[in-house]
Formats: structure tokens, C-alpha cells, sequence
């Protein structure tokens, strides 16, 4: 147990604001072009994994009773990120434009790789502000999912897959089998719309209709459209197609950690369309060290689902006792996702041994897996 006093120095928090490390390979690639373009999926993807096997597993806890007082050094990272990523993606969008020194493939290569930062970090740090009761650290959550165009995330996230999570009513819980090819397509659609039916339903309970402005939606429209007209405004049309780029890329890094987060994982159906309570069982978990230094400890994920309003310094390990792990942190699983020959032969054994281990008594997985068990009520 890490004390709230260690906790709280500026030295234990000084790891996860390697984040920031980032943004000049960023601007390597705007200002000197050619191979630095692709400095930053090469850093986010395949430098933290060998860092990750070098730094080994962390498995340490911070003590529950730290208070948020004693958490600045991390909350701050997680606030100095917005403007950061807004300077970041409209800085660069502005210089590649008006000196027109790098070809096309170089700006392609340069704004995917923007979107691997803006969906590896942004989105991540987005995901651990909407769950804050401040208005502040929310407003700026929803300010980093404007940014690539997926601010509906919030309402999906927090209304739709922390109710439904490892039930069949959860968009993004992957089944047991099903490709991320097969998968990414469906929660594009799927999330969307379980999205604006939940804060439809939201409004309903309050005698309102859907239009009504106290809907978010109208707030994450106004927020993208702004971005979007200033992404033309600064580049053109280009300025435009490079903006989308790069948050259609930070929405596929985004759906691929979705996807390695729950595979094949379900929680139990008790008949009559109840299920058991979310446990740690129902995430898998990584605890390698860098890699959870680069998501503010998103790899302790089953702690978060059983406690979503827990900061992410006081996140706590699981054993395999209490929650499957897997066997590399993200950075990896997410490249081994891609080829799902390959994700197969490496987690379905372990979605295989997660069941006899804590669900022995269930021996028919059929509709398990094809997801045909009544929705939740």
C-alpha cells in the first residue's frame, strides 16, 4: 500500500506526464517532414511496449483514503491536455498549411499520427474527466471529444456501457469470436444510437422531449461544427480532410481499446433478464508499468468498472484471483487486434480459462456467445 503522502508528491505523479513528451514529436514531423511523420505511432505504439517489457508489471496500490486535495499533480495533466491538444492539432493544421513544405503523403502521415495521440491520450483523458462531478473537468472531457468528432462517446459511455457492460445491451462489449473488423462497424453504428436513446429516455423521465435544449447532443454538435468550420477556415478544404483524419484515427484507436477491454467477457444471466452485478471478473487487466503511465492506469480497468468515480492515481491491481489479465499491456494487444487470426489464437484460450475458472457451473456458452439471453430489464 502506497501511502497518501507519497502519493501525493510531485515525484509519483511525474511519470504519467509523459503524455506531454509527445506534442514535440508532433511538431518534429510538421517542421522536418519525411520518416519523423511517423514518430509518433512508432513512439505511442511500439516504443512504450518495449519499454513496458523492460519496466515490468506494477502491481502497487494507492491508498483509498487520498484525498483530492492530495491528487493535484494528476488531476492538473489531466486539465493541461485540452489546450494542449487544441494549440497541438490546430497549431500544426495552421504552419503545414501556410508554408506548404510537405507533400501530401507527409501530411497524411503527420495528422494520422496526431490521431494516434489525440485518441490514445485525448480520448483517454477525456474519459477520465466525464467521470468527475466537477463542471470544469467535464466541460473539458466534452472539449477533447469535439475535437474528434466523437462527443457522444460521453453519453454512451456513462448512460449506456457502465449499466450494460458484458450484457448483450452493451454496443461495446465485444463477443467471443467477433473480429475488431466485424466489431468496428457495429459500434459506430450501434453506439450512436444507444447513445441518443439513453438521453432520449433521460428527458422522457423528466416530461421533456428529446429536442429540448438541456439535451447534450445539441451541445456536442455545436462543439464539432465549431471545429470543424475552423479546420476549414485555417486549411481549406485540405485543413478539413486533415482535421477528419485525425479524428477518424483517434476513433479507431479509441474502438480498439474498447474491443480488448470486455472480449468474450459476459457477466451472468440469472433468468428472467437480470445479471449478476458488475465484478472485477467482467474486465480484463494489464498491469504493466509504462503503458499505464502513457493511459493513466485505464489497464486497471476492472477496479474502474466497479468503481467508476475512482481517480485514476487510486486505481487498484487485481490478481487473476479476482479479474483475467492480459498477457502484454495495450500498446501490444491493440496491434495484435488488427490481425484477428492472431488476437484469436492468443485470447480465446484465455476467455476459455476465464470461464471454467469462475463460472464452472455453466456448461452450455451458446448463447453466451451469440448473444441471444433477454436484454437487461
Amino acid at each position: 500500500m502506497i501511502s497518501a503522502d507519497k502519493v501525493a508528491r510531485w515525484q509519483s505523479a511525474l511519470p504519467f506526464w509523459l503524455s506531454l513528451a509527445l506534442v514535440p514529436l508532433a511538431w518534429v514531423g510538421a517542421i522536418y517532414g519525411g520518416w519523423t511523420v511517423f514518430l509518433l505511432p512508432l513512439t505511442t505504439w511500439y516504443l512504450f511496449a518495449i519499454i513496458d517489457v523492460f519496466a515490468g508489471l506494477n502491481q502497487e496500490n494507492a491508498d483509498l483514503e487520498t484525498n483530492d486535495q492530495q491528487l493535484f499533480w494528476y488531476r492538473a495533466i489531466t486539465l493541461i491536455w485540452t489546450p494542449v491538444q487544441f494549440a497541438t492539432i490546430f497549431g500544426i493544421l495552421w504552419y503545414v498549411s501556410a508554408t506548404g513544405h510537405l507533400a501530401v503523403w507527409e501530411k497524411i502521415g503527420l495528422f494520422f499520427g496526431v490521431g494516434v495521440i489525440s485518441g490514445t491520450i485525448g480520448i483517454n483523458y477525456s474519459h477520465e474527466l466525464m467521470h468527475q462531478k466537477s463542471r470544469l473537468e467535464r466541460w473539458m472531457g466534452d472539449i477533447l471529444l469535439g475535437m474528434v468528432l466523437y462527443s457522444h462517446f460521453r453519453s454512451e459511455h456513462l448512460l449506456v456501457h457502465h449499466r450494460y457492460v458484458a450484457t448483450p445491451k452493451d454496443p461495446v462489449t465485444a463477443r467471443y469470436n467477433e473480429g475488431f473488423y466485424r466489431f468496428f462497424p457495429r459500434v459506430l453504428h450501434q453506439c450512436l444510437t444507444s447513445a441518443f436513446k439513453a438521453e432520449k429516455a433521460m428527458l422522457a423521465r423528466k416530461n421533456l422531449p428529446w429536442h429540448h435544449l438541456s439535451n447534450p447532443f445539441w451541445r456536442f454538435a455545436a462543439l464539432q461544427i465549431g471545429f470543424l468550420a475552423l479546420a476549414a477556415l485555417i486549411g481549406g478544404w485540405a485543413g478539413l480532410g486533415l482535421f477528419v483524419l485525425q479524428a477518424v484515427t483517434a476513433i479507431w484507436q479509441l474502438e480498439l481499446v474498447n474491443y480488448i477491454e470486455h472480449y468474450g467477457l459476459t457477466r451472468k444471466h440469472l433468468g428472467d433478464g437480470k445479471y449478476e452485478h458488475v465484478l472485477p471478473r467482467h474486465s480484463w487487466n494489464a498491469s504493466h508499468k509504462a503503458s499505464n503511465w502513457l493511459l493513466i492506469n485505464l489497464q486497471r480497468h476492472s477496479d474502474h468498472h466497479y468503481k467508476p468515480d475512482r481517480r485514476f492515481p487510486l486505481l487498484q491491481a487485481h490478481t487473476e484471483t479476482d479479474a483475467p489479465q492480459l498477457p502484454y499491456g495495450y500498446p501490444i494487444m491493440t496491434m495484435a487486434a488488427m490481425i484477428p487470426p492472431l488476437w484469436r489464437s492468443r485470447m480465446n484460450p484465455r476467455v476459455k480459462r476465464w470461464r471454467e475458472m469462475y463460472y464452472p457451473e455453466i456448461t452450455d456458452w451458446t448463447a453466451y456467445k451469440q448473444g441471444t439471453h433477454p436484454l437487461p430489464r
